[in-house]
């Protein structure tokens, strides 16, 4: 399979299961191509054109050349010039890498990746929130996230991996689509009364198992064992925390608990004055869930070698 396939199916896969449905995507996309044919021919040059068939800033072809063959890929959760280094070092002990695959954005990706925030809007709509609301309490939020990211040296890794020669590509938004799914379609099925039970599911997820045993699984923020779960939203995707003060609409749309990958401590105060319980599942094995998903329908398509590092640990189903 060719690095360019795999990363158009990575894509394709992330539409499949993203939140908003086809029909959100394609509007996006839509939107994309408007804005680029509007511009002047001389801003046309900078436009990131890969925005027209790929929804999502944070998942992109770092370095490499779209037409190599891949039948190995190291794969983990931040891939940085240390992961980098070890790839090239794998290569010349005889282990085969083709292909190093991130789950958080390097590169362009990073610089971007705040773009892809703007999908909370249509998450938040589907919910409840009215859709005019949902914008103006995101927008603010996206531009913090831009001016946090901007200052950042971006280039890094991709940096080391054109100096090395080694292929590398990251996949984000379309990983954090796959595990918002299939958590929310679980919990929907098995409609956990309580706290407690909804924890205990959590734990029974195999990745969420082995954190546990590294204190890093699903953990009660807000709320008690013995409370009611009411209606459960699941917020894993949209690129990172959305803005704090969501909670609001979120209890008036009648949701009553969150379970999300992390959550920061002002979040978390603005959550609880919303009287709404919080699970935190956990930030790498939530991650880990999303990869594995993606590559569960990559190796059944073509057989390719999956290596794990940086906390990603190969599970399949």
């Amino acid at each position: 399979m060719k690095l360019g396939d795999i990363y158009e199916f990575v894509v394709k896969k992330g539409i499949e299961q993203d939140p908003r449905g086809a029909k959100a995507v394609q509007n996006a996309l839509n939107k994309a191509k408007k804005d680029f044919d509007e511009l002047k021919p001389g801003d046309k040059e900078n436009f990131d054109k890969e925005s027209l068939v790929n929804p999502y800033a944070d998942t992109r072809i770092l370095n490499g050349n779209p037409k190599e063959e891949i039948k190995s890929i190291l794969v983990g959760i931040d891939m940085e010039v240390g992961e980098i280094v070890l790839a090239d070092r794998l290569k010349q002990n005889g282990k085969p890498v083709d292909l190093v695959m991130a789950h958080h954005p390097e590169g362009f990706a990073l610089a971007g990746f705040y773009q892809v925030m703007h999908m909370q809007t249509d998450i938040a709509a589907q919910i409840g929130v009215p859709i005019n609301i949902a914008e103006s309490l995101l927008h603010e939020r996206i531009k913090e996230v831009e001016r946090r990211v901007h200052p950042a040296n971006h280039a890094r890794a991709v940096d080391a991996a054109r100096l090395l020669g080694i292929n590398f590509m990251c996949a984000h938004t379309p990983a954090d689509n796959h595990v918002t799914a299939y958590l929310q379609k679980l919990i929907d099925k098995e409609k956990p009364e309580f706290i407690s039970d909804l924890v205990k599911l959590l734990k029974s997820v195999p990745e969420y198992k082995e954190a546990s045993k590294h204190n890093a699984g699903p953990k009660i923020f807000l709320g008690s064992e013995k409370k009611h779960t009411g209606r459960v939203m699941v917020d894993m995707t949209g690129g990172t925390e959305g803005s704090k003060d969501i909670f609001k609409e979120l209890s008036k749309a009648g949701i009553s608990t969150i379970v999300c990958m992390h959550l920061s401590d002002e979040h978390v105060k603005k959550a609880q004055q919303e009287h709404l319980n919080v699970i935190v599942a956990g930030h790498i094995p939530s991650d880990t869930i999303g990869i594995n998903l993606l590559l569960d329908q990559l190796v059944k398509k073509e057989k390719i070698q999956i290596l794990g590092c940086s906390g990603f640990v190969r599970v399949a189903r």
